[in-house]
């Protein structure tokens, strides 16, 4: 079967949000355009990982280019999105190896999300993986690319930090998160919190 490559280049919308209550959340990357909605699965420790990177890399780009990139310091508040994912939610893979690079010639960071592959965690080591997230196989996975500008880059990466702090508190005694009905807490010797 032949890879899909959803591309959205400069989308109305790309954020990532949320379904279902604290510590039973499942993630959503979401782009969508004139009609058109892809949304990915991805971890929560994805999302925040894509988010800080991003924000690195688009501080980078800054700075690199003297502060001449039209790149704001920090999400445009005009344009922050807080709606909910768009629906129908229907997933198109779960989000394995993600790509990050600034396109100076453009000036907008491209971001890329690859469908895991079965036994690819295991087989390939980290490295081996990031390399082959920018080839454009016919054989390769699914594949989610967006386009976006400095200011919707920053909005995207506010959100998903945003959304990631808004999970299950953490225990004031081991720092593991809380569930509704506590915890078993392991420096209270296993008394439920």
């Amino acid at each position: 079967m032949s890879r899909q490559v959803f591309f959205y280049d400069q989308p109305e919308r790309f954020v990532a949000g949320t379904v279902g209550q604290p510590g039973a959340r499942a993630f959503y990357l979401q782009a969508s355009a004139r009609g058109r909605i892809t949304s990915v699965l991805l971890e929560k420790t994805q999302v925040a990982a894509l988010a800080e990177r991003i924000e690195e890399v688009l501080d980078e780009a800054l700075r690199r280019s003297g502060g001449d990139a039209a790149i704001p310091a920090r999400a445009p508040v005009d344009l922050i999105d807080t709606a909910p994912l768009d629906l129908p939610l229907e997933q198109e893979f779960r989000v394995g190896t993600m790509a990050l690079a600034w396109d100076s010639v453009d000036s907008c960071l491209v971001v890329e999300a690859q469908a895991v592959v079965e036994g690819e965690a295991e087989a390939e080591g980290e490295e081996d993986g990031a390399e082959q997230v920018f080839e454009d196989e016919e054989n390769g996975p699914d594949m989610l690319r967006v386009r976006l500008s400095g200011a919707m880059a920053r909005v995207f990466a506010k959100r998903a930090l945003d959304l990631v702090a808004a999970g299950r508190k953490p225990c004031p005694f081991c720092n593991l998160p809380l569930d509704p009905e506590g915890h078993l807490c392991p420096r209270a010797n296993g008394y439920r919190r």
